[in-house]
Protein backbone atom coordinates (compact mmCIF):
# COMPACT_ATOMS: atom_id res chain seq x y z
CA UNK A 1 0.00 0.00 0.00
CA UNK A 2 1.09 3.55 -1.25
CA UNK A 3 0.28 4.54 2.54
CA UNK A 4 0.18 2.91 6.14
CA UNK A 5 -4.22 2.76 5.98
CA UNK A 6 -5.85 2.57 9.58
CA UNK A 7 -7.93 -0.37 8.56
CA UNK A 8 -4.68 -2.37 8.07
CA UNK A 9 -3.58 -1.34 11.19
CA UNK A 10 -6.42 -1.75 13.34
CA UNK A 11 -6.60 -4.94 11.34
CA UNK A 12 -2.64 -6.16 12.67
CA UNK A 13 -3.34 -4.80 16.20
CA UNK A 14 -6.40 -6.98 17.43
CA UNK A 15 -6.93 -9.56 14.99
CA UNK A 16 -10.16 -8.73 13.88
CA UNK A 17 -12.43 -6.63 12.22
CA UNK A 18 -12.70 -3.42 14.27
CA UNK A 19 -14.86 -0.48 13.73
CA UNK A 20 -15.13 3.36 14.91
CA UNK A 21 -19.12 3.80 15.80
CA UNK A 22 -19.64 7.69 16.20
CA UNK A 23 -21.45 8.86 19.40
CA UNK A 24 -23.21 11.99 19.32
CA UNK A 25 -23.01 14.09 22.84
CA UNK A 26 -25.20 17.35 24.01
CA UNK A 27 -21.98 19.49 23.85
CA UNK A 28 -21.06 22.79 22.17
CA UNK A 29 -17.43 24.19 21.56
CA UNK A 30 -16.13 27.53 22.91
CA UNK A 31 -15.13 28.88 19.78
CA UNK A 32 -19.30 28.95 19.34
CA UNK A 33 -20.63 29.93 23.04
CA UNK A 34 -18.56 33.20 23.83
CA UNK A 35 -15.90 31.34 25.68
CA UNK A 36 -12.94 32.28 23.33
CA UNK A 37 -15.05 33.40 20.31
CA UNK A 38 -18.70 33.25 18.76
CA UNK A 39 -19.92 31.85 15.75
CA UNK A 40 -17.85 29.23 15.73
CA UNK A 41 -15.14 28.06 12.36
CA UNK A 42 -15.85 30.14 9.35
CA UNK A 43 -16.84 26.92 7.78
CA UNK A 44 -18.51 24.69 10.64
CA UNK A 45 -22.24 24.53 10.24
CA UNK A 46 -25.11 24.01 13.25
CA UNK A 47 -24.73 20.74 13.48
CA UNK A 48 -21.37 20.32 13.59
CA UNK A 49 -20.25 17.10 11.47
CA UNK A 50 -22.64 15.09 13.23
CA UNK A 51 -24.59 14.48 9.63
CA UNK A 52 -25.28 10.91 9.90
CA UNK A 53 -25.38 10.74 13.61
CA UNK A 54 -28.05 9.32 15.75
CA UNK A 55 -29.71 12.37 17.51
CA UNK A 56 -28.01 13.30 20.92
CA UNK A 57 -30.86 13.27 22.70
CA UNK A 58 -30.83 9.47 22.23
CA UNK A 59 -28.80 8.00 25.76
CA UNK A 60 -25.59 6.90 25.05
CA UNK A 61 -26.12 3.15 25.80
CA UNK A 62 -28.82 3.21 23.19
CA UNK A 63 -26.68 5.08 20.48
CA UNK A 64 -23.40 2.35 21.39
CA UNK A 65 -26.54 -0.64 21.04
CA UNK A 66 -27.72 0.39 17.99
CA UNK A 67 -24.47 1.71 15.93
CA UNK A 68 -22.96 -1.71 16.93
CA UNK A 69 -25.83 -3.91 15.64
CA UNK A 70 -25.96 -2.16 12.48
CA UNK A 71 -22.00 -2.32 11.70
CA UNK A 72 -22.40 -6.32 12.89
CA UNK A 73 -25.15 -6.84 9.99
CA UNK A 74 -23.72 -4.31 7.62
CA UNK A 75 -19.97 -5.49 7.82
CA UNK A 76 -19.31 -8.32 10.08
CA UNK A 77 -17.34 -6.43 12.76
CA UNK A 78 -16.25 -7.70 16.04
CA UNK A 79 -14.92 -5.21 18.19
CA UNK A 80 -15.83 -1.60 18.02
CA UNK A 81 -13.96 1.75 19.31
CA UNK A 82 -16.97 4.22 20.61
CA UNK A 83 -16.18 7.58 19.03
CA UNK A 84 -17.19 10.95 20.58
CA UNK A 85 -17.14 12.82 17.60
CA UNK A 86 -19.25 16.29 17.35
CA UNK A 87 -18.03 19.35 18.80
CA UNK A 88 -15.76 19.30 21.26
CA UNK A 89 -16.23 16.65 23.54
CA UNK A 90 -13.68 17.65 26.60
CA UNK A 91 -15.89 20.83 26.58
CA UNK A 92 -18.15 19.56 29.41
CA UNK A 93 -18.74 19.52 33.56
CA UNK A 94 -15.87 17.68 35.17
CA UNK A 95 -18.01 15.22 36.38
CA UNK A 96 -20.35 14.90 33.40
CA UNK A 97 -17.38 13.84 31.40
CA UNK A 98 -17.07 10.87 34.24
CA UNK A 99 -20.54 9.56 33.51
CA UNK A 100 -20.16 9.84 29.35
CA UNK A 101 -17.25 7.64 29.79
CA UNK A 102 -18.70 5.20 31.90
CA UNK A 103 -21.73 5.11 30.08
CA UNK A 104 -19.31 3.40 26.68
CA UNK A 105 -18.01 0.32 29.26
CA UNK A 106 -19.26 -2.57 26.38
CA UNK A 107 -17.52 -6.17 26.37
CA UNK A 108 -17.57 -5.70 22.55
CA UNK A 109 -15.77 -1.75 22.86
CA UNK A 110 -11.73 -1.88 22.81
CA UNK A 111 -11.06 1.85 22.77
CA UNK A 112 -12.37 5.50 22.84
CA UNK A 113 -11.90 7.98 20.35
CA UNK A 114 -12.47 11.88 22.10
CA UNK A 115 -12.70 14.62 19.41
CA UNK A 116 -11.93 18.10 20.76
CA UNK A 117 -9.78 20.89 20.07
CA UNK A 118 -6.47 21.97 21.64
CA UNK A 119 -7.93 24.63 24.25
CA UNK A 120 -9.82 22.06 25.31
CA UNK A 121 -7.13 20.01 26.61
CA UNK A 122 -6.20 19.63 30.68
CA UNK A 123 -4.94 17.85 32.53
CA UNK A 124 -7.70 16.89 35.37
CA UNK A 125 -9.48 15.37 32.48
CA UNK A 126 -6.30 14.06 31.04
CA UNK A 127 -6.59 12.11 34.66
CA UNK A 128 -10.12 11.00 34.31
CA UNK A 129 -9.43 9.39 30.91
CA UNK A 130 -6.23 7.81 32.73
CA UNK A 131 -8.37 6.65 35.57
CA UNK A 132 -11.15 5.36 33.09
CA UNK A 133 -8.40 3.56 31.08
CA UNK A 134 -6.61 2.11 33.60
CA UNK A 135 -10.19 1.02 34.67
CA UNK A 136 -11.20 -0.46 31.45
CA UNK A 137 -7.95 -0.98 29.74
CA UNK A 138 -9.33 0.41 26.30
CA UNK A 139 -6.95 2.14 24.18
CA UNK A 140 -7.30 5.91 24.27
CA UNK A 141 -7.05 8.22 21.22
CA UNK A 142 -7.43 12.08 21.86
CA UNK A 143 -8.35 13.62 18.03
CA UNK A 144 -7.70 17.25 17.90
CA UNK A 145 -9.20 19.69 15.09
CA UNK A 146 -5.97 21.50 14.17
CA UNK A 147 -6.58 22.06 10.22
CA UNK A 148 -3.61 23.62 9.26
CA UNK A 149 0.21 24.77 11.42
CA UNK A 150 -0.25 28.24 8.79
CA UNK A 151 -1.18 30.38 12.01
CA UNK A 152 -2.52 32.72 9.92
CA UNK A 153 -5.40 30.45 7.95
CA UNK A 154 -6.35 29.53 11.86
CA UNK A 155 -7.10 33.33 11.90
CA UNK A 156 -8.99 33.80 9.04
CA UNK A 157 -11.01 30.66 9.79
CA UNK A 158 -12.18 32.20 13.40
CA UNK A 159 -10.50 29.00 14.43
CA UNK A 160 -10.24 30.68 18.12
CA UNK A 161 -6.86 29.28 18.82
CA UNK A 162 -3.42 28.85 17.66
CA UNK A 163 -0.18 26.18 16.83
CA UNK A 164 0.99 27.16 20.25
CA UNK A 165 -2.27 25.11 21.78
CA UNK A 166 -1.92 22.47 19.55
CA UNK A 167 1.47 21.85 20.59
CA UNK A 168 0.52 22.14 24.14
CA UNK A 169 -2.23 20.39 24.21
CA UNK A 170 0.26 17.38 21.90
CA UNK A 171 2.61 17.13 24.46
CA UNK A 172 0.34 17.23 27.75
CA UNK A 173 -1.60 14.35 26.18
CA UNK A 174 1.88 12.71 25.35
CA UNK A 175 2.33 12.59 28.90
CA UNK A 176 -0.25 10.09 29.69
CA UNK A 177 0.78 7.86 26.51
CA UNK A 178 -2.79 8.43 25.02
CA UNK A 179 -2.81 7.92 20.71
CA UNK A 180 -3.39 11.34 19.19
CA UNK A 181 -4.75 11.86 15.65
CA UNK A 182 -4.78 15.07 14.08
CA UNK A 183 -7.75 16.58 11.47
CA UNK A 184 -6.02 18.80 8.79
CA UNK A 185 -7.59 20.45 5.68
CA UNK A 186 -5.09 20.69 3.14
CA UNK A 187 -6.93 22.98 1.04
CA UNK A 188 -8.01 25.88 2.91
CA UNK A 189 -7.93 29.01 0.53
CA UNK A 190 -4.62 30.77 2.34
CA UNK A 191 -2.38 27.45 2.62
CA UNK A 192 0.11 26.53 -0.06
CA UNK A 193 1.88 23.87 -1.35
CA UNK A 194 4.53 24.88 0.95
CA UNK A 195 1.92 24.65 4.45
CA UNK A 196 0.87 21.76 3.30
CA UNK A 197 4.69 20.26 3.46
CA UNK A 198 5.12 22.11 6.91
CA UNK A 199 1.72 20.04 8.12
CA UNK A 200 3.90 16.91 7.46
CA UNK A 201 6.71 18.05 9.21
CA UNK A 202 5.09 19.14 12.21
CA UNK A 203 2.98 15.50 12.79
CA UNK A 204 6.29 13.88 12.37
CA UNK A 205 8.00 16.00 14.80
CA UNK A 206 5.35 15.88 16.95
CA UNK A 207 5.07 12.07 16.27
CA UNK A 208 1.48 12.10 15.97
CA UNK A 209 -0.18 8.25 15.85
CA UNK A 210 -2.86 9.32 13.41
CA UNK A 211 -4.08 11.34 11.22
CA UNK A 212 -6.90 12.33 9.14
CA UNK A 213 -7.26 14.65 6.51
CA UNK A 214 -9.94 16.11 4.30
CA UNK A 215 -10.85 18.25 1.31
CA UNK A 216 -12.35 21.48 2.58
CA UNK A 217 -16.26 21.15 2.36
CA UNK A 218 -18.70 24.49 2.30
CA UNK A 219 -21.69 24.21 4.22
CA UNK A 220 -24.55 26.20 3.60
CA UNK A 221 -25.88 29.17 5.57
CA UNK A 222 -21.95 29.58 7.10
CA UNK A 223 -20.07 32.46 6.75
CA UNK A 224 -17.80 30.34 4.48
CA UNK A 225 -20.24 29.75 1.77
CA UNK A 226 -21.33 33.77 1.70
CA UNK A 227 -17.51 34.40 1.18
CA UNK A 228 -17.28 31.65 -1.21
CA UNK A 229 -20.42 32.20 -3.22
CA UNK A 230 -19.64 36.38 -3.41
CA UNK A 231 -16.11 35.19 -4.88
CA UNK A 232 -14.05 36.25 -2.13
CA UNK A 233 -12.17 33.19 -1.76
CA UNK A 234 -10.97 30.48 -4.09
CA UNK A 235 -10.55 27.12 -3.82
CA UNK A 236 -7.96 24.82 -5.89
CA UNK A 237 -8.68 21.97 -8.41
CA UNK A 238 -9.17 18.64 -7.63
CA UNK A 239 -5.87 17.84 -9.68
CA UNK A 240 -4.03 20.37 -7.38
CA UNK A 241 -5.74 18.75 -4.16
CA UNK A 242 -4.47 15.18 -4.78
CA UNK A 243 -1.26 17.10 -5.53
CA UNK A 244 -1.22 18.63 -2.24
CA UNK A 245 -2.52 14.59 -0.62
CA UNK A 246 0.66 13.12 -2.27
CA UNK A 247 2.86 15.79 -1.26
CA UNK A 248 2.00 15.64 2.53
CA UNK A 249 2.27 11.88 2.87
CA UNK A 250 5.75 11.53 0.96
CA UNK A 251 6.71 14.09 3.75
CA UNK A 252 5.19 12.43 6.68
CA UNK A 253 6.95 9.92 8.68
CA UNK A 254 5.80 6.31 7.25
CA UNK A 255 5.08 5.24 11.16
CA UNK A 256 1.86 7.63 11.39
CA UNK A 257 -0.85 5.93 10.42
CA UNK A 258 -3.83 7.75 7.89
CA UNK A 259 -7.40 7.41 9.31
CA UNK A 260 -8.12 9.26 5.92
CA UNK A 261 -7.34 11.36 2.93
CA UNK A 262 -10.64 12.66 2.23
CA UNK A 263 -13.61 13.08 3.91
CA UNK A 264 -17.26 13.38 2.58
CA UNK A 265 -20.48 15.56 3.33
CA UNK A 266 -24.56 14.89 2.00
CA UNK A 267 -24.42 17.44 -1.13
CA UNK A 268 -27.76 18.42 0.59
CA UNK A 269 -25.33 20.32 3.18
CA UNK A 270 -22.90 22.23 1.24
CA UNK A 271 -22.73 24.83 -1.48
CA UNK A 272 -19.46 22.86 -2.22
CA UNK A 273 -18.05 19.31 -1.68
CA UNK A 274 -15.47 17.72 -3.26
CA UNK A 275 -15.59 19.39 -6.33
CA UNK A 276 -18.75 17.08 -7.09
CA UNK A 277 -16.65 14.05 -7.34
CA UNK A 278 -17.32 11.03 -5.42
CA UNK A 279 -14.39 11.04 -2.46
CA UNK A 280 -13.50 6.76 -3.41
CA UNK A 281 -12.47 8.24 -6.97
CA UNK A 282 -10.37 10.43 -5.50
CA UNK A 283 -8.77 8.33 -3.16
CA UNK A 284 -8.21 5.90 -6.14
CA UNK A 285 -6.32 8.36 -7.78
CA UNK A 286 -4.36 9.39 -5.49
CA UNK A 287 -3.05 5.56 -5.21
CA UNK A 288 -3.10 5.32 -8.71
CA UNK A 289 -0.46 7.92 -9.05
CA UNK A 290 1.70 7.16 -5.78
CA UNK A 291 2.08 3.56 -7.41
CA UNK A 292 2.68 4.38 -10.92
CA UNK A 293 5.48 6.99 -9.55
CA UNK A 294 6.69 4.50 -6.95
CA UNK A 295 5.94 6.83 -3.96
CA UNK A 296 5.56 6.15 -0.80
CA UNK A 297 4.42 7.34 2.42
CA UNK A 298 7.80 8.80 4.31
CA UNK A 299 9.93 8.37 0.93
CA UNK A 300 10.57 11.99 2.00
CA UNK A 301 11.03 12.48 5.37
CA UNK A 302 14.43 12.90 5.78
CA UNK A 303 14.64 16.20 8.16
CA UNK A 304 14.22 15.11 11.54
CA UNK A 305 16.94 14.59 13.57
CA UNK A 306 19.74 17.05 12.81
CA UNK A 307 19.33 16.78 8.59
CA UNK A 308 22.54 19.41 8.29
CA UNK A 309 24.97 16.90 10.71
CA UNK A 310 23.84 13.71 9.36
CA UNK A 311 26.66 13.89 6.86
CA UNK A 312 28.75 13.37 9.99
CA UNK A 313 27.37 10.54 11.72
Amino acid sequence: MAYNRYSDFLKIKYNEKVYKIPINLDVTCPNRDGNCGNGGCTYCGDIGVGYEMIDNNVNIKTQLEKNMANIKKKYNAKYFIAYLQNYSNTYIEIEKFKNVLDELIHPDVVGVSISTRPDCINDKYLAIIEEFKNKTNYDICIELGLQTVNYHSLAKINRGHTLAEFIDATLRIKQFGFEIAVHLILNLPWDTITDVIENAKVMSAMNITYVKMHALYIVKDTLMAQQYLDEQIELITVEEYKERVITFLRYLHPNIVIQRVIGRVPDEYAVFANWGVSWWKIHDEIIDTMKQNNFVQGDLCNYLNGKAVKKFV
